[in-house]
């Protein structure tokens, strides 16, 4: 029914561009990321190189994300994500023209920007054109058209580069925002947002508020650790299957859609025993300690290669050869999908439920997304450090210490925090 819901909001033209925004953004990522693997052999990469891949990316999306969000909440949000399209152009002709390492992580800064003012100003406009009664069916529409397209990046990028190479494949992607370019430019409204205060968009007092949540002060700490050992295993999971194993493009392509897959098929199910059931912080700490167990599988492949039989798949008139490795990875990578189905919609429900609190949701999802920001910024550079002197192997065993060390001081906080909560809201006798 969701499914159905979602494309006949396409028949509303500002919905229409807006969940192309989407489509565009999340197209590019999946692709990219996948691309970052193919540099990563050609230029033969240390892993400290391989860590700026992803710190590039994220250090620039640090620096700007509160202040692009006080500029978007009170400024005309159309005229910014018109400018998110060209930058994202930009990045695809820069990628064309890279001939060693430091000219992708160049790039990856110049993207990194681009994907902020897509992401943050899609999802600001959405809330704010969306009808009252319906932004929950707006929003969720929206990340799922966002969802399908990272599929797609997965799986038609990984094609595109493996047939076709680097620069047929970022002409597509070009085409296709731009394609994005003019609908929001024809069919989205002008200004469709603007509609804060300057001195009430994102207030310190407000954040100050809202860390003195116990609840919330052990979500922000947990996805601060977390995030050090989930980046690593997002950055160096391709660059591993190819560099180590010689996997190719289109099949690397296959591994991260099925981990898409799996979270995607299961997301919904979890997410309904969350509301049945309460007690979300147990979801977040079941679903991390899963994510960290599955990010240990991951040099499993290195053992599996070799000792399962190779077999032949045969897709659109080309031969794929599988081995160990790509099972092993694909099992893994599934695993994570499943994690992360478990984890998300119980940690977005906590820091809503703490964000109503002071009325200020959406200052607590920005806390949300600052804590992920510094683990995405050094914990590529620190896994893949320790990838170059120790093994690559070793620097997942470090990503996954990283997630249960999060996952353990978060079930000792996430418990205090719900005890005081739980002692806090029950009336007293006779109330």
């Amino acid at each position: 029914m969701t499914r159905f819901t979602s494309i006949a909001l396409l028949k509303n033209r500002e919905f229409a561009a807006l969940a192309g925004t989407a489509f565009a953004r999340s197209q590019a990522y999946s692709t990219i990321l996948i691309a970052l693997a193919l540099y990563a052999d050609l230029f033969g990469t240390t892993g400290f190189v391989e860590g700026l891949f992803g710190t590039a990316f994220a250090v620039v999306q640090l620096l700007i994300v509160l202040p692009l969000g006080r500029k978007v909440d009170t400024g005309n949000a159309k005229r910014y994500l018109l400018v998110g399209f060209l930058i994202n152009i930009a990045v695809f002709v820069g990628f064309m023209l890279v001939n060693n390492a430091a000219h992708v992580v160049l790039i990856r800064m110049l993207q990194g920007l681009g994907a902020s003012v897509l992401w943050i100003t899609g999802a600001t406009i959405i809330g704010e054109i969306s009808p009252d009664d319906q932004q929950g069916r707006w929003l969720g529409s929206y990340n799922q058209f966002a969802s399908i397209s990272s599929l797609a990046g997965d799986l038609v990028g990984g094609y595109l580069l493996y047939a076709y190479g680097f620069s047929t494949t970022y002409v597509v992607l070009s085409m296709v925002t731009l394609g994005t370019f003019v609908l929001v430019f024809a069919f989205l409204r002008d200004n469709p947002g603007g509609r804060k205060d300057p001195d009430e968009a994102g207030g310190v007092e407000t954040f100050r508020s809202l860390l003195g949540l116990p609840m919330l002060r052990a979500l922000v700490g947990f996805r601060f650790m977390f995030s050090f050992g989930k980046m690593a295993v997002i950055i160096f999971l391709p660059i591993y299957a190819r560099t180590t194993f010689g996997i190719s493009a289109f099949a690397i392509g296959w591994i991260m859609a099925g981990g898409k897959l799996t979270k995607a098929l299961t997301q919904g199910l979890v997410g309904n025993l969350t509301d049945s059931y309460g007690r979300e912080h147990y979801f977040v700490a079941g679903g991390a300690i899963l994510y960290g167990i599955g990010t240990a599988a991951i040099p499993l492949a290195a053992y599996a290669e070799g000792r399962i039989d190779p077999i032949e798949v045969s897709f659109l008139g080309d031969t794929q050869v599988l081995g160990g490795a790509f099972f092993a990875l694909f099992a893994a990578y599934s695993l994570l999908g499943i994690a992360d189905s478990i984890r998300l919609p119980a940690s977005m429900s906590l820091f809503v439920d703490e964000g109503e609190r002071y009325d200020s949701v959406a200052s607590a999802m920005s806390l949300r997304s600052l804590s992920w920001k510094f683990g995405q910024v050094a914990g590529p550079v620190l896994i893949g450090t320790t990838m170059d002197f120790v093994t690559t192997e070793a620097g997942f065993f470090l990503a996954a210490g990283f997630i249960v060390v999060a996952t353990f001081g978060f079930v000792v906080t996430a418990k205090r925090a719900h005890t005081t909560r739980t002692v806090v809201e029950e009336p007293a006798p006779g109330d």
